[in-house]
């Protein structure tokens, strides 16, 4: 029994705290989320639980926290609590037709880096009373939760409560550097590539189409440079480390680089979406984001689906 049941129901900190915890299961995931240090996270948990006189997570080995029944209970009275205050004010949101404000903004580095900052430039130009942020993750991060308010993403979205639209497929295909292929041919085929030296991604690396790609079809001994970040591949090729599988609008437009394949792989091809959630969509700067941006990055089609090349 809860020492005041009453009182901690209706305590959204001490609530939304043993969400977190439950979410990541580890006080310094939690304390991430939340915007706290980690001893904070270990104070306020152990006093929940000194006050409801029950554990709320089991502690095993690797600083794991698992909850218990009660722990589950409490993380899902959070959640319904949490759904609640971000609906309404996602309906507050979505009800703003002021062209200013906060506006967050997620999308991958490497849309950063080539395509999105050119057109960001322009959307700040035009609309000089949004103070955008964005935040460069290759994970896929919430909109119904707000960690952002639009998303730049490389699939159609699979939740039924987000809105946009496709902007462009994404071709791939392999490059490498002049003075690399000056001492040896270029493959003729993808089969071929098992006997050239590659750059990819760190071992393990999984749910990445490329990279599944590439671990198919060569040997972990081809791969002599492996990165997570598909920025510091292109950097490696450029200096001619290796051949590395790249999205033309990353690849084509260096010039130190060319293609090892000629034509993008088809099974590597991807959507490119602009989202957002559907509670949103009328807000005024999510719109005016979705016009310049969105339009302007259809007007780079032509590059991102390797035409260019």
């Amino acid at each position: 029994m809860f020492a005041n049941p009453q009182r901690t129901l209706e305590d959204w900190n001490e609530l939304r705290l043993v969400l977190a915890v439950a979410r990541s299961g580890a006080l310094g995931g939690a304390a991430k989320a939340l915007g706290i240090d980690h001893s904070t996270v270990y104070r306020r948990l152990q006093a929940i639980e000194a006050k409801l006189a029950v554990p709320l997570f089991e502690r095993v080995a690797g600083g794991i926290y698992l909850p218990t029944a009660t722990g589950e209970r409490l993380a899902a009275a959070g959640e319904r609590m949490e759904d609640e205050a971000l609906a309404l004010a996602r309906d507050l949101v979505g009800r703003d037709r002021r062209l200013e404000g906060r506006l967050r903004v997620t999308s991958s580095e490497t849309l950063a880096y080539r395509l999105l900052t050119r057109h960001m430039a322009a959307f700040r130009a035009a609309y000089p009373g949004v103070t955008v942020e964005l935040a460069i993750d290759n994970r896929v991060l919430s909109l119904s939760r707000r960690e952002a308010d639009v998303a730049l993403r490389p699939m159609r979205p699979k939740e039924g409560d987000l809105w946009g639209r496709k902007l462009a497929d994404v071709a791939w295909t392999v490059y490498g550097a002049a003075e690399y292929f000056a001492a040896r041919p270029s493959p003729a085929s993808p089969g071929e590539l098992a006997s050239h030296v590659l750059i990819g991604w760190e071992e393990g690396a999984s749910g990445i189409k490329a990279a599944d790609w590439l671990a198919a079809i060569v040997p972990s001994s081809a791969i002599v440079y492996r990165t997570s970040s598909l920025v510091n591949q292109l950097v490696a090729a450029r200096a001619g480390m290796g051949l590395a599988v790249l999205p033309c609008y990353l690849g084509d437009p260096e010039p130190q680089l060319r293609r090892a394949l000629p034509r993008p792989l088809p099974e590597l091809s991807r959507e490119l979406w602009i989202v957002t959630h559907a509670d949103l969509k009328a807000t005024a700067r999510v719109r005016a984001f979705f016009e310049v941006v969105g339009d302007g990055i259809v007007a780079d089609r032509s590059l991102i689906e390797g035409m260019a090349g």
